[in-house]
């Protein structure tokens, strides 16, 4: 997988290429069916296949105000694109100048300048400034420039179409098993391991402690997590996700608790998947009682995750 952008160019052998365009943001159920259709078409044409995507999300950049939503990282997007089957991730600056560009510079960008065969996007699909553009102007004014354009229809799951808003919804409501599903993978935060207070090491439960940063933040609690390490190992373990109400003054923390773990993470790069909510954030009267509440979500975060 190699990553691409228009200011350094794209390399000749890329050239040609089946792009898939779109946010992906979440690479859900509906991201991956564009995707699949883009890697399918160039895999039959043997072409290579791109996926283009956007960062910052365009929401981000018209609304600096909103708050976090992502719910994937660049670099998680572009492992999850080559687990597609993609060879190249191709990354939309969006900035100034792509706020303001014209979708008819922006279909001439996509043949001329990236020089795409062909372009898969979902049914609706909008680019360029003051959203001039949709899939019926990319079909058109492609076929202008020799460059095929077509849809992948909408997904349904549960009677309704797959979103990322979706997904949003699902985690903010306490629910990653419906998340799970429209992603087809639990959501994962991954962050740098940073120094805390060490109050989860003086009761017994030393924590990697992430920032929540810019992802989507889900319902505060306690949940049933796999951890992925920068080695590539993977470890069942219990996290505390919010703002540790028993300890002043509050701080936004994901604080990951690792069984059976022995090893000095900091400053390492960890992923943590949600795969179970377990309870709500509660303020405690006493540490005793704080620690008593820990094994108790120890032991049951060990039973849903171990066999």
């Amino acid at each position: 997988m190699q990553r691409l952008s228009l200011a350094d160019g794209v390399p000749e052998r890329f050239r040609g290429g089946i792009v898939a365009l779109g946010n992906f943001d979440g690479f859900h159920l509906g991201h991956q069916a564009v995707v699949g259709r883009a890697v399918a078409r160039a895999a039959h044409e043997r072409r290579p296949a791109i996926v283009a995507t956007f960062d910052p999300h365009p929401v981000r950049y018209f609304k600096p105000d909103v708050p976090p939503f992502r719910l994937t990282t660049l670099d998680q997007r572009e492992r999850l694109f080559a687990g597609a089957g993609a060879d190249a991730t191709l990354v939309f600056a969006f900035d100034a100048g792509l706020a303001a560009t014209m979708a008819e510079e922006f279909v001439r960008l996509l043949a001329e300048d990236i020089g795409a065969a062909g372009v898969v996007t979902g049914e609706d699909f909008t680019f360029g400034a003051r959203r001039g553009g949709n899939v019926q102007v990319l079909r058109e004014l492609g076929a202008a420039h020799g460059m095929g354009a077509e849809t992948v229809g909408a997904i349904q799951l549960d009677g309704a179409p797959v979103s990322s808003s979706r997904v949003r919804e699902a985690l903010a409501s306490g629910d990653p098993a419906t998340a799970t599903r429209l992603l087809t993978r639990p959501f994962a935060i991954e962050g740098v391991v940073e120094h805390g207070d060490k109050r989860g090491r003086d009761l017994g439960y030393p924590t990697a402690n992430l920032t929540l940063a810019d992802y989507q933040r889900p319902a505060y609690g306690i949940y049933a997590v796999r951890v992925r390490l920068g080695d590539g190992t993977e470890h069942a373990g219990v996290a505390n996700l919010g703002v540790r109400p028993t300890f002043d003054p509050p701080k936004e923390l994901l604080e990951t608790y690792l069984f059976d773990f022995s090893g000095d993470l900091y400053g390492q790069t960890i992923e943590v998947a949600l795969h179970h909510y377990l309870r709500g954030e509660e303020k405690f009267d006493s540490l005793d009682a704080l620690t008593e509440q820990m094994q108790r979500d120890e032991a049951e975060a060990r039973r849903l995750l171990l066999p």
